[in-house]
């Protein structure tokens, strides 16, 4: 009896036990199910986040000075001047002059609650200007959905115009172009230059709800407040970042004037340092899918050992008959263990198409933004596990049947 005449035999074995295979077949289905849709669900998270960072510039990190007082290992932190104006200028000059490939842009938030005006319309209060230089929106990753970025005669001139965000414009300008329209915000008029297009809601929609003036008619909106500047700096290769960072710390030390020994008085945050963090967390949520998987498959693996032995129970006769006729050992084996396979690949191919549909759809109801994912890594490994399971359920039942005495068998009634 060769490989092939055994898958028939299986088959046909199965065929005669329908309801009982069936059953089975969903007790491994349910388990393939929670692993391929657990491992779907996270993948889907992580593209959505992926695709989020996407467009904030993988490739930038932040210079900024946290102003809050806090304690570290028991003691008070000191509070760190704010990052001056002529700081933020010396540092563009003397790190551009140092790494040509850096690209440097200087920005600086004027209010976060302010509400913007056009005609009887107006914004909540909840809009945030910022000013900003001409190099800000390729390094935070903004895309123009009309109109155009700041030129050098506006920066300039500090020219009242004013780049919005895609939430104000909707909001504002519900059936007009916003372009060259007239804004009043914070008691000054402004020109609509250019729109944003729409960034997302990764961060609560608040890319959405910008509005972007020059730099220097930012400082002077904020005349009567202490403004604090930040600088986000742009590098061509991933490869470059750590050396880049590590040039622009010293740098801003020198500028700062931070003494040898001490720490600095500025943070740098990469960009994607949330996105690094959001991968450490789904690593946790992949071990814990893979523990609630095991759990489940050790049950169906279960499951499926005793009904492979109620079926050398039931066919203890007909072992006798084929091994009376010649059948080894091995071939008696072989038979029960295909048996045990196929039930589980039956299972397991239908687990693998329901937990790709439930992790596509939990995934879009936790976020938006996520697209369709077919996994194949894990339906890979969906089937390797089943075969597995297959393989361990069925070999006691398969090596007591190859053991059984042909002479026994053939007097089991």
């Amino acid at each position: 009896m060769n490989i092939i005449e055994n898958m028939m035999e299986a088959l046909r074995s199965i065929k005669g036990n329908l309801l009982r295979t069936i059953l089975t077949a969903a007790i491994i289905a349910f388990g393939i199910t929670a692993l391929v849709g657990i491992l779907t669900t996270i993948d889907g998270m992580q593209s959505s986040v992926d695709n989020s960072f996407a467009g904030l510039g993988a490739n930038s990190f932040d210079i900024k000075v946290e102003r809050k007082r806090g304690r570290r290992s028991g003691v008070n932190e000191k509070v760190q001047p704010p990052l001056r104006y002529v700081e933020a200028k010396k540092f563009k000059e003397l790190f551009t002059n140092k790494t040509a490939d850096a690209t440097v842009s200087l920005y600086a938030g004027v209010t976060g609650i302010a509400e913007i005006k056009y005609e009887s319309n107006k914004t909540n209060p909840n809009t945030s200007i910022v000013g900003v230089d001409d190099n800000y929106l390729t390094i935070k990753g903004y895309d123009l959905q009309a109109g155009r970025n700041f030129n050098s005669t506006d920066l300039e001139l500090n020219s009242n115009v004013m780049i919005i965000g895609n939430e104000i414009a909707v909001k504002l300008f519900p059936k007009e172009s916003p372009l060259n329209k007239s804004l009043q915000v914070l008691g000054q008029r402004f020109t609509v230059v250019g729109v944003l297009g729409k960034k997302g809601s990764l961060t609560g929609g608040g890319d959405d709800r910008v509005a972007l003036v020059t730099l220097e008619t930012g400082r002077g909106l904020s005349a009567q407040r202490t403004q604090t500047f930040e600088i986000t700096t742009s590098v061509p290769k991933v490869n470059d970042m750590d050396f880049i960072i590590g040039e622009a710390t010293s740098t801003m030390r020198i500028i700062r004037g931070d003494q040898l020994g001490e720490g600095e008085s500025f943070n740098i945050e990469r960009s994607d340092a949330l996105a690094k963090n959001f991968e450490e967390v789904t690593g946790y949520l992949r071990i814990g899918g893979f523990g609630i998987s095991f759990i489940t498959l050790l049950g169906a693996s279960i499951a499926l050992m005793n009904i492979m032995m109620v079926s050398v129970t039931e066919r203890t006769r007909e072992i006798g008959v084929r091994k009376a006729i010649g059948a080894s050992p091995s071939l008696i084996r072989m038979q029960f263990l295909i048996e045990a396979i196929v039930i589980c690949i039956m299972g397991g191919v239908g687990g693998i198409l329901l937990g790709i549909t439930v992790g596509n759809i939990v995934s879009s109801l936790i976020s938006e933004d996520s697209s369709f994912i077919i996994p194949w890594g894990w339906m890979l490994l969906g089937l390797v596990v089943c075969v597995s399971v297959g393989l361990l359920s069925g070999f006691y039942p398969a090596y007591k049947a190859s053991k059984l005495d042909p002479i026994e068998s053939l007097r089991y009634e």
